[in-house]
């Protein structure tokens, strides 16, 4: 439930406006289409705009907010602040849109690509790669000064590219434009991380806790193996922002951790002379115990009775 202008909203029972193409965005907000694939837009508060909405992308988003007039909302928790921020949405998504009351006309910009114009272009191999399109609103990027100019700085060269009558060039700059932009964006994000460092280490500690009390209650047994979906879930952040941020603070992938505990609770398993293998595939939640035999080889170099007997 949002609150809109003292309004009562339940943002479930908003129509959901389709944004299929850019021209189709624009057109909502007012905004002059100068390419069918590109655009950059800036709101600063002398455009109409709506109260509340909800809308789904049909193209990649960059929306560089810089005050709190409004929240963008996609994930399931929100910052303490939410002004000279990065938030990034992925065709498909949707996200619901509404101004603080009381607040400050929202002012932002947005850079909005369609997966079209990457198309036989080294970016389009690329664009899985820069996982906070997948990222919830709570996992937003907060910029410093000099990280604004830079995002700001490389949206105004891809503007001016567009202004630009077109040539064979202007697919080119702007493709890469677009690519450092992005890079740019990754560098930000794992400066991020760094800095959050109390924060991401309670991070750790809780998925170090759950991984635990995931087989210790027996939820493995019941519910089969868990995956790093189900982690993130607990944690309330996204998969990929979790495991981008697993990984850069210990090195390993939130799945490579989920395997080690398996291992370790295999190990102690099989130390126990009268659990079969089959009970102690179960206990882990394998399916079969063929599946935990080949998972135990490759992990450790030896199949489970082999690790038993020379144990």
């Amino acid at each position: 439930m949002y609150f809109c202008n003292g309004t009562q909203i339940m943002v479930k029972n908003m129509e959901v406006i389709k944004a299929d193409t850019i021209e189709q965005y624009n057109r909502f907000f007012g905004f002059h289409t100068q390419h069918p694939l590109v655009s950059v837009v800036h709101f600063d508060g002398s455009e109409s705009q709506p109260d509340a909405h909800r809308m789904t992308f049909g193209f990649y988003a960059l929306f560089l907010k810089k005050t709190v007039g409004c929240t963008i909302n996609y994930g399931k928790t929100k910052y303490d602040y939410d002004d000279e921020t990065v938030v990034c949405f992925a065709p498909g998504q949707t996200i619901a849109v509404h101004r603080i009351e009381d607040g400050p006309v929202p002012e932002a910009d947005a850079l909005l690509f369609h997966p079209d114009f990457l198309h036989r272009t080294p970016l389009a191999q690329k664009i899985r790669q820069y996982t906070f399109f997948s990222y919830a609103s709570n996992e937003a990027l907060h910029l410093s000064v000099d990280e604004r100019v830079t995002i700001q700085d490389y949206m105004s060269k891809i503007a001016h590219e567009l202004n630009h009558p077109i040539d064979k060039f202007s697919k080119p700059l702007i493709i890469s434009n677009i690519e450092v932009l992005l890079n740019y964006c990754m560098r930000f994000y794992e400066r991020q991380f760094i800095t959050r460092e109390e924060l991401n280490n309670d991070v750790l500690v809780r998925f170090e806790r759950l991984l635990d009390d995931y087989w210790d209650s027996g939820m493995a047994e019941r519910y089969g193996l868990p995956t790093v979906k189900y982690f993130a879930d607990k944690i309330c952040l996204s998969p990929n922002y979790f495991g981008d941020l697993v990984k850069a603070e210990t090195g390993k992938t939130a799945r490579e951790h989920i395997h080690l505990k398996i291992v370790e609770k295999a190990k102690n398993a099989l130390f126990e002379p009268d659990a079969s293998i089959k009970q102690i595939a179960d206990m882990l939640g394998f399916q079969y115990p063929q599946h935990f035999q080949r998972f135990f080889k490759k992990e450790v170099g030896c199949t489970p009775k082999e690790y038993r007997i020379n144990s």
